[in-house]
């Protein structure tokens, strides 16, 4: 139901990702070549980004199209950092159009999105939502399926549980309660977090030029490819991604 990415390297522009790239973000929330359910991605959009020394990100995100938002055109040609998370939503049915339906959420040190949809739903959430005290729920400015998932995901990263495990144990928990797709994708300025439950995720690892002509480790993990250069590889279906701008890893859920 939407798209979504997370980058890790060598700072970067949020204009070159989003805008510059063939099949950035801009043109898959409009045109997107992978996306499985739904035709395109009009119902809000966000980015997240760290900047050095700031361990909190900053967050920019609205509930209209990307491609008829002029304003952050400009924002994006003069952001630049090691760590970019950015989402085109595609509103599942009888869901909020709103700014708080939009992804990234975030709390703390942590940016997170969402793509896929909990079917039946409010009705089918019921026993994920009695897993919860009623203050993580009303935390989340809109509840929503992804709101939802969010909350299940946070009250483990905030009792101190490995990220990793965290964001598998949850995708395992929404799909066996529900059937969702549950590609989850979690970033913390230092590390990737993604799963694929329902629907397509790729990566690519690469080295990037830096300003003093040295070559650094990057990586970008997204629901589809931004060009057709190579390098590009699929993540199969059911499995775990973590990584950083040196390693990644896969594994089954």
């Amino acid at each position: 139901m939407c798209r979504q990415f997370a980058y890790l390297g060598p700072a970067a522009s949020l204009h070159d990702l989003v805008y510059a790239a063939p099949f950035g973000l801009e043109r898959q929330s409009y045109a997107p070549r992978r996306q499985q359910h739904g035709l395109l991605n009009a119902d809000g959009f966000g980015f997240g980004w760290y900047v050095d020394g700031q361990a909190e990100p900053v967050r920019y995100r609205r509930a209209v199209p990307l491609w008829g938002e002029e304003n952050v055109r400009g924002l994006a040609r003069v952001t630049r950092s090691r760590a970019i998370l950015g989402a085109v939503r595609s509103a599942t049915p009888g869901h909020p159009v709103q700014e708080g339906a939009a992804a990234p959420f975030t709390a703390g040190r942590w940016l997170f999105s969402h793509n896929g949809a909990i079917p039946g739903w409010p009705d089918s959430a019921a026993a994920l939502a009695a897993d919860l005290p009623f203050a993580a729920l009303a935390r989340q400015q809109t509840l929503t399926d992804s709101t939802l998932i969010w909350a299940l995901l946070l009250e483990r990263l905030e009792a101190g549980e490995d990220a990793g495990k965290a964001v598998a144990a949850v995708t395992r928990r929404v799909h066996e309660a529900t059937g969702a797709r549950t590609n989850l994708l979690l970033l913390d300025g230092e590390q990737i977090v993604a799963t694929t439950a329902g629907d397509t995720l790729c990566h690519r690892q690469g080295g990037v030029p830096t300003p003093d002509g040295d070559v650094a480790p990057a990586v970008i993990v997204a629901s589809e490819p931004f060009d057709d250069a190579e390098g590009w590889m699929d993540v199969p279906d059911n499995s775990l991604l973590v990584a950083t701008a040196e390693n990644l890893t896969l594994e089954s859920l």
